[in-house]
């Protein structure tokens, strides 16, 4: 994915996107999101795939003590700097995959639209675990099983382009999904909510919140957003390291 979010034409349509030049009040979830974090002052926060940085920048306001943001995109980091600088945040050129997770040394693991990337869910489950501090939570947004299960990932439309039903197929049949992204082939992975729930749990995490996002009433009038009503595109999920 690194050479997708740095691909220059790529990079300039992602920059347009609401969530990108507005930032968490234009995200859709981050209600949702918002209200599943813990206390985070004081706490030394991790960001698997920080992307612009939106939430280690929430994090430092809060008071976090120190804040680690890891992403693949040379361009994406630099936007992070630009935008959610601070003395408390250190960017990083590194894959999630590639990170090395120290013990015990994170009190908060966030992740946010990162893990439909990566094809071992239960490895990096395993390496957060090994990296959280006792009684530390891991806090993500995946996209939800039924939209990576989506028949390349976009709505049958009637002819005159309204939104008709979202197809699932291949629901159990985890992997590789290609689909199109800002004009580009992206490649994400599909995992069943199986295999994300009962990774954790045997993992040795405890659920203590799970929830498919809803966009706020007062964005529904925004183009698109009534129809995220009509299927799941993102599950949010807590869990936390007795």
């Amino acid at each position: 994915m690194n050479g997708t979010y740095d691909n220059e034409s790529f990079f300039q349509r992602y920059a347009e996107m609401p969530r990108s030049k507005d930032g968490l009040s234009a995200a859709g979830e981050w209600q949702q999101l918002k209200a599943l974090f813990p206390p985070v002052k004081g706490l030394r926060v991790l960001d698997l795939g920080c992307g612009y940085g939106w939430h280690c920048g929430f994090a430092a306001q809060q008071g976090a003590a120190q804040v680690l943001g890891l992403d693949i995109s040379g361009k994406m980091l630099a936007e992070a700097q630009r935008r959610n600088g601070c003395p408390s945040i250190t960017y990083r050129l590194c894959g999630i995959c590639e990170y090395e997770y120290p013990e015990e040394a994170w009190d908060l693991v966030v992740s946010n639209l990162a893990l439909h990337y990566i094809e071992d869910l239960d490895q990096v489950f395993a390496q957060v675990w090994q990296t959280l501090a006792p009684g530390g939570r891991f806090l993500f947004n995946i996209e939800h099983p039924v939209f990576t299960a989506g028949v390349g990932q976009d709505w049958v439309y009637s002819p005159d382009g309204r939104p008709l039903y979202w197809p699932v197929d291949g629901y159990f049949s985890p992997g590789e999904r290609c689909t199109s992204f800002l004009g580009c082939q992206v490649v994400k992975q599909h995992h069943t909510l199986t295999q994300i729930l009962m990774g954790l749990l045997n993992t040795g995490f405890i659920l203590e919140a799970v929830e498919e996002a809803q966009p706020p009433q007062e964005m529904l009038d925004q183009p698109g957003m009534a129809d995220e009503l009509r299927r799941p595109m993102m599950l949010l999920v807590k869990a936390v390291k007795k």
